[in-house]
């Protein structure tokens, strides 16, 4: 992305599931086969459909351990106050508060100044919390702030969030890894049990992937479980890209 590699990105692994089997870097196998893709922040676990001549959807992954970083955090966001605040780690850490905390609608505030109080929340995290990896300090970085409904005890009814990550960047999915981190703080607060699946929501594409905590386990010294996303992923065309030395711009340029 614009601001240099990913340590986890959902959608990508379910969309790699799928290219894997049909291009042939994975021996496929009927129903269902499994793929294992070393990601930045660790061995994460593909299950993806084969029908005997291409792969489907959903695909579904299982990612690193998840846990709970902090509960009840309280943040002073300079213009817009005093906010209380969870982090999570979901192979990134995110931080997650309610949009209402800061005067907005997920679902029908402008998604300008969705991403303005989102980006403010997250500077002012990074500036009043230090982070901690259990096994890569590298990783201990806060990738972005998730802003939700607020709807964080189990439903069967979906939760709508926006992932604002980066350099300002909104996801145009739900977000795998920050669907990990939302269970996993969701399964920390006795809001969700192993093996119930909730439903999270784009708010911006409306785009869907179901989440469930299937196994409690250890990272270091946290308590954390095993989260499966599932969803769909799909292509859109092919590529070639082609390097000339004398190519002043061959390594690429930023524009904003």
């Amino acid at each position: 992305h614009g601001a240099g590699y990913s340590a986890m990105c959902g959608h990508a692994v379910l969309a790699l599931g799928r290219f894997a089997l049909d291009y042939g870097l994975v021996a496929p196998s009927c129903p269902e086969t499994t793929v294992c893709l070393q990601c930045p922040c660790g061995p994460v676990t593909i299950f993806v459909p084969w029908d005997g001549h291409r792969s489907g959807n959903p695909v579904r992954f299982q990612s690193v351990p998840a846990f709970a970083a902090a509960i009840d955090l309280a943040v002073d966001v300079p213009g817009y106050g005093k906010v209380v605040v969870d982090i999570g780690y979901g192979g990134t850490f995110y931080a997650f508060l309610s949009a209402a905390q800061l005067g907005l609608d997920v679902c029908s505030s402008k998604t300008r100044d969705l991403v303005s109080a989102a980006s403010a929340v997250t500077e002012a995290v990074k500036k009043q919390f230090k982070l901690h990896h259990p096994e890569k300090e590298d990783l201990a970085f806060l990738y972005g702030t998730i802003l939700t409904d607020g709807k964080d005890a189990f439903s069967e009814t979906p939760t709508t969030n926006i992932c604002v990550f980066a350099d300002e960047q909104v996801d145009r999915s739900p977000t795998g890894s920050g669907v990990t981190a939302r269970i996993a703080l969701q399964y920390h607060k006795g809001l969700i049990q192993l093996n119930q699946t909730r439903t999270f929501r784009s708010s911006t594409t409306r785009s869907m992937f179901t989440g469930k905590a299937v196994r409690a386990t250890k990272f270091g010294d946290y308590n954390a479980v095993i989260v499966e996303v599932s969803g769909e992923a799909f292509y859109t065309g092919t590529a070639t890209f082609t390097v000339e030395e004398e190519d002043p711009l061959k390594y690429g340029f930023f524009f904003k």
